[in-house]
């Protein structure tokens, strides 16, 4: 008998007006643990938006949210992130100033456990910390093919590397839920196979992933589940083939990106 994993992120009815325009209107999604979802749909149609209000950067103006059961309405974004909820954006973020490495222990940091006053005194359990951040760090960058560049000025590396680091950085904070926000953007062929090995091996360390993504063919190699935004409405759900033959979708969304 097969059992569904556990809903481990539920968005329920959330709407969105930003000066009387509406981004969202009355949206739910049902997110499963361990899960690679994506969320697509034209320009416009609301997919980072939700991605905003679950990370808590954006307030929903209606709505609920529950992370493992725990309601995530107020709780700020540093909250969340300590909840296990990580972030990407649609630009890389690249801390100025810092390596590779230092980037990626940025990330760590936030999943650190040591108070500010053991950091200031330098306490045992603090230099510990630091240890295992470093470890950590560099593990992250290992994972990510980055290892080699720890060193570099992190503003130095090409464009698809620093979405690299960005996703490193993220991991580094040991989200359950991973939001990934057009990943894929400005990659190549060859950098975009690498990107959907990488997806599938963080989703094999037990992370969760939401995928807000144009490029259909990643959607469709990677995603379980499927849900399409149109207008800042739930057009359709379901999977990645059931989505693909939806008529609706096709003259919305698929059918004008080619795929």
């Amino acid at each position: 008998m097969n059992v569904e994993p556990e809903i481990i992120l539920e968005v329920d009815r959330v709407s969105k007006v930003f000066g009387g325009v509406v981004a969202l209107d009355d949206v739910s999604l049902r997110v499963r643990d361990r899960q690679i979802m994506a969320l697509i749909g034209p320009n416009g149609a609301g997919k980072t938006t939700m991605l905003n209000i679950i990370a808590g950067t954006v307030a929903p103006s209606d709505g609920q949210l529950r992370f493992r059961g725990k309601r995530l309405d107020g709780r700020p974004p540093f909250e969340r992130v300590k909840m296990g909820i990580g972030r990407t954006f649609q630009q890389a973020h690249i801390l100025a100033g810092m390596t590779v490495l230092e980037n990626v222990m940025v990330g760590c940091h936030l999943a650190g456990q040591a108070s500010l006053l053991q950091a200031a005194l330098r306490l045992p359990r603090m230099r510990r910390e630091e240890e295992d951040i470093y470890l950590d760090a560099v593990r992250y960058l290992n994972l990510v093919g980055l290892g080699s560049k720890a060193d570099d000025d992190a503003r130095s590396l090409p464009f698809g590397q620093q979405r690299l680091l960005a996703i490193a950085r993220s991991l580094a904070a040991r989200p359950s839920v991973l939001l990934l926000d057009e990943p894929a953007a400005g990659l190549n062929r060859m950098e975009k196979n690498d990107l959907a090995d990488l997806i599938r091996r963080i989703q094999e360390m037990g992370i969760t992933i939401l995928l807000v993504e144009h490029d259909m063919e990643l959607v469709m190699r990677l995603a379980e589940w499927v849900v399409v935004l149109d207008h800042g409405r739930r057009l359709a759900q379901g999977t990645a083939q059931q989505v693909r033959r939806d008529e609706g979708v096709i003259a919305a969304y698929l059918g004008t990106e080619g795929a």
